[in-house]
């Protein structure tokens, strides 16, 4: 166990007074307060974190500044937590991701042998030959794709968003942003400090923790900070984006807070970039700033016997830290324009071997590091075999360099160029309203760091005051911090350039050399910079790659879009805090009463079925059942109810629906379908007349806001004088249906409900048990039927009566599950369910909702042209009456030939007609009845479904005529 604790240091982030208790993998460990996952693993001897992505090669803590996802984990509650951020708190068990089994015994470890067959961008180019094998590569890519598991039965923590506002927002608690909070504070600002470490002293608590000199700065800069009235901090706080107008979304524990600042200084600082060379991902191997983060911050001891690599004056002070911790440098090996041999003096007076002009070549070790090939390098990167040497160690720490973490400067404007003697890239311009300082800006020295963020605030207080802003004073170092090319190729391959990626050095030059050689097509074609850590630490080396094959500058071959979010963001957090409304039916308190199973629906809580969830499809069959035989009633206050009174109602609903509705006779109803310009379907509804100019309509449920809106929008933008009244909150309404449903109602009302007096689609006003009311003769669910629309006042009285009344009849309230398949076998359709965002009416099988001969109406150009072009349409299908047979389900897909010819819309088991129903959006030709539609299940299984041209159930509609005998049970 190459881990362990060190002894205590100055700059601590965790109390040794204090333990926990923790499980990893079901073993038992102990950790200390403050300790992360990561480091209490290391410090328990644990070096096998997870699983690479593709490869599921091992990794273990590499950045340690939740730069890469080496260090992902799952718990009972969350999934893909970053092990490298996240304390470790008292009972915690914690569980690799993208594991099959344990992670020592990974049972797709053998894709590591499999990478010659998995090269950059062969999703692309394998598996669709031969066709009739691609389901079953698709299955197996789908199950491995992705890192960890969702539990679909989590409980969601609702986190509110916030609203912040400052003068200056200064992102980063290092030298350079705690100076330039002091010094915007004392020019009179409001500042808002925001630093993504649990702590304030950002490389002052790692990279200066043993230095005295900053040691004294740190206690002078946080002790003015938190004295400092005008400046609010926020730790544990990640600054997720630059917007328009300043406006800054920051990640804190307690939810998202969006800010709005006057002003910005960006101290972000810099991301330590991997040295690329064979096997550079195992265990053991780690950058050289995480190596100091764990030892200066939670007392960990990266490893006993150590290789270095170094390419800065960074580097060198690690490997003293190291050196004086007790740790065994093996070999120092530098190389580089930032190396100095003045800067190994101290390493090599304690008798550290240092060898300038060397690199590591190659780590070795099955599932760890055990030991490291070195040897010297040309300016090329070519290592000379024939002096390599090979030193046993069980770790290699590198420090290859340095990225800026430009991400803000990027999205607000700004612009970096490469500086060829700092070999980074450093800001060139930026608004006068965002400035960067410290390291983020090319300054590395810790008094400079200062010196630039005191500039920094100086030049964005003139800016916000509107005084002439002062050049920019260059605080930046003249010598390297990097190596131009810390890249070491190997024929063998293994050399790792994005480890979320599992990208090698040949897989870049692969997508160059096959025309992909421009930074976005490389990044698109290779996937590089595009998972969780998204390029943090590997579009430099990748840029470097590039630019060295193209042979060109880096300039020239240019850096890719730096993109919100900068970190990966939980949804939860997007989300916020469920701030809309639950709206509840006037009869809401009745669903309870009678057992229902509520479902969410919009904005509504709606039943779903009146029974328990257990035994929902029986429960189903049952409501189903009862409306068919007796009498059934539904709560559908959700409708729109819509008014529209005026001299120009009819030209209104004439212009906005397919159908005419100024030829309808009072008293009348008529189906009614709206469409958008380009003749996709929008809503559908029933719309009836009660005079010349006065109009009473309905619309789905999810579309009630929206119809209102567009009919008021239609009446201005066409000038006519007619009033809109949106009256769906006003009113409730229930649905009676059933062959007994008129003998039911009939008692209760004052006015005849014979067929001649209220014919099928006809609507009247009347008193039902005392109240007034508007009764419609709808039949939705293919049964007689009666919508009663009355004031929510009423409705719960309407509602007891009908229970009531209706009690020796067997009367039984269904649910909207109940009323999805009862409309289904009468082969209506659900608007949003049976069509989406680009279907229109003919290909909905409705060409009889579409009225051409009308001069205009709001999508008939488009219809015009559509009709008879229809590439696909909507047919009903029957299965086999096999109750064992598993079903298809909704957007399964029909197949013809090996390739998608449809998907089912719609499909339930009829209780009615004692088999599987169903409605499918297929090719044209497949709509004809008698077709055949193969249709693949769950686990990919070919379930056959014959295509019908006749309705289901009732196809002369005779039971909704309620002096048909058929109405009689």
């Amino acid at each position: 166990m190459p881990f362990r604790r060190s002894e205590a240091g100055p700059r601590e982030w965790i109390d040794r007074q204090r333990t926990v208790q923790f499980t990893f993998e079901g073993t038992r460990y102990q950790a200390f307060a403050g300790d992360t996952i990561t480091s209490a693993l290391l410090a328990n001897g644990v070096q096998l974190l997870g699983r690479s992505f593709k490869y599921h090669r091992p990794r273990g803590a590499l950045s340690m500044a939740n730069h890469d996802i080496n260090a992902l984990f799952a718990t009972a509650d969350d999934t893909n937590v970053r092990g490298d951020v996240t304390p470790v708190t008292d009972g915690l068990d914690v569980r690799p991701v993208n594991v099959r089994g344990s992670l020592a015994r990974d049972a797709d470890r053998h894709m590591d042998r499999l990478g010659r067959f998995l090269p950059a961008g062969f999703y692309y180019k394998a598996f669709h030959k031969p066709r009739w094998l691609f389901p079953y590569w698709e299955r197996l890519i789908r199950r491995r794709a992705g890192l960890g598991a969702v539990d679909t039965a989590w409980t969601p923590q609702r986190r509110p968003k916030r609203y912040g506002y400052c003068d200056v927002l200064v992102v980063g608690g290092g030298p350079a942003g705690l100076q330039a909070a002091l010094s915007a504070a004392e020019a009179g600002l409001e500042v808002l400090l925001v630093e993504e470490n649990p702590h304030l002293g950002g490389s002052l608590d790692h990279q200066w923790a043993t230095e005295p000199a900053a040691a004294a700065q740190r206690e002078e800069l946080l002790g003015a900070v938190a004295a400092s009235p005008g400046i609010r901090v926020l730790t544990s706080a990640v600054a997720l984006g630059f917007y328009t107008d300043h406006w800054v979304p920051v990640s804190t524990p307690e939810g998202i807070m969006k800010v709005r600042a006057r002003g910005v200084v960006l101290a972000t600082g810099v991301i330590e970039q991997p040295a690329v060379f064979r096997n550079n991902d195992l265990p053991g191997v780690l950058m050289a700033s995480a190596a100091q983060r764990l030892l200066h911050r939670f007392g960990v001891q990266a490893c006993e016997r150590a290789v270095l690599q170094v390419n800065n004056a960074e580097g060198f002070a690690v490997a003293e830290d190291l050196r004086r911790a007790g740790v065994a440098l093996q070999a120092v090996v530098a190389s580089g324009p930032g190396v100095q041999e003045t800067d190994a003096a101290a390493l090599q007076d304690a008798g550290v071997p240092v060898h300038f002009g060397w690199a590591i070549v190659e780590a070795h070790g099955d599932g760890a590091v055990a030991a490291a090939t070195i040897a010297p390098v040309d300016a090329a990167g070519v290592p000379d075999q024939t002096h390599a040497r090979r030193i046993d160690c069980d770790g290699v720490v590198t420090s290859a360099g340095w990225a800026p973490a430009g991400h803000l400067l990027y999205q607000a404007g700004g612009r970096f160029s490469y500086d060829d003697t700092l070999e980074m890239p450093v800001p060139v311009a930026w608004p006068e309203t965002v400035v960067p300082a410290g390291r983020v800006n090319g300054v590395f020295a810790l008094d400079s760091q200062r010196a630039d963020g005191r500039d920094a605030a100086a030049r964005l207080a003139a800016a916000l005051a509107g005084e002439p802003v002062p050049d920019a004073t260059s605080h930046r170092d003249t010598r390297a911090h990097a190596t131009p090319w810390p890249v070491v190729p190997h024929a063998k391959g293994r050399e790792f350039v994005d480890f979320d990626e599992d990208l090698q050095y040949k897989d870049l030059i692969q997508g160059a050399r096959e025309g992909f050689d421009n930074v976005e097509l490389l990044k698109r074609f290779t996937t590089v910079g595009m998972g969780p850590s998204q390029g943090k630490h590997s579009n430099l080396n990748a840029f470097r790659i590039l630019a060295r094959y193209l042979g060109q500058g880096m300039d020239q071959t240019g850096t890719t879009t730096a993109r919100p979010m900068y970190h990966p963001v939980r949804l939860e957090d997007l989300a916020g805090r469920r701030m809309r409304p639950w709206r509840e039916t006037p009869v809401q308190a009745r669903h309870g009463e009678y057992g229902g199973f509520l479902m969410e629906s919009g904005e509504w809580e709606r039943p779903s079925f009146y029974g328990e969830e257990a035994d929902a499809a029986a429960v189903i069959a049952d409501e189903v059942t009862a409306v068919r035989t007796g009498v059934g009633i539904i709560d559908v206050s959700t409708l729109g109810k819509i008014e529209v009174v005026g001299p120009g109602a009819a030209t209104l609903l004439d212009g906005s629906y397919t159908m005419r509705q100024g030829n309808l006779r009072a008293g009348l109803t008529r189906y009614a379908l709206r469409t958008d310009d380009t003749g996709v379907i929008v809503d559908d509804g029933v719309i009836g007349r009660l005079a010349d100019d006065h109009y009473y309509l309905t619309a789905t449920s999810s579309h009630a806001e929206g119809t209102y809106q567009t009919l008021t929008r239609h009446a201005l933008e066409w000038g006519l004088d007619v009033h809109v009244v949106n009256r769906t909150g006003q009113l409730g309404a229930l649905n009676l249906a059933g062959p007994l449903s008129r003998r039911l109602l009939e008692p209760l009302v004052d006015v005849d409900l014979s067929e001649a007096a209220l014919p099928r689609l006809g609507m009247t006003d009347a008193r039902v048990c005392g109240a007034w009311a508007r009764l419609l003769r709808v039949g939705f669910v293919g049964e007689l039927g009666y919508e009663i629309h009355a004031p929510v006042d009423t409705m719960a009285r309407i509602w007891d009566a009908l229970m009531e009344a209706g009690a020796p009849m067997g009367i039984r309230p269904f649910g909207v599950d109940t009323q999805r398949v009862l409309r289904l076998e009468k082969g209506h359709i659900i608007v949003g369910q049976d069509t989406d965002g680009l279907t229109n009416p003919f290909e909905a099988a409705m060409p009889w909702a579409v009225h051409l001969k009308k001069p205009w109406f709001v999508g008939r150009p488009a219809l015009a042209h559509l009709k008879g072009a229809e590439q696909r349409k909507l047919a009903r299908f029957v299965m086999a009456a096999d109750a064992d047979q598993p079903l298809p389900r909704e957007s399964h897909l029909v197949i013809r030939d090996g390739a998608i010819a449809g998907r089912v819309t719609s499909i339930a088991r009829s209780p009615t007609l004692g088999r599987p129903i169903g409605l499918a959006m297929v090719d044209r030709d497949l709509a004809e009845g008698g077709q055949t539609l193969a249709i693949r299940g769950d686990g990919g299984r070919m379930l056959d479904a014959e295509v019908v041209t006749e309705t289901f159930y009732d196809p002369d509609s005779l039971r909704q005529n309620a002096d048909a005998p058929e109405v009689t049970p």
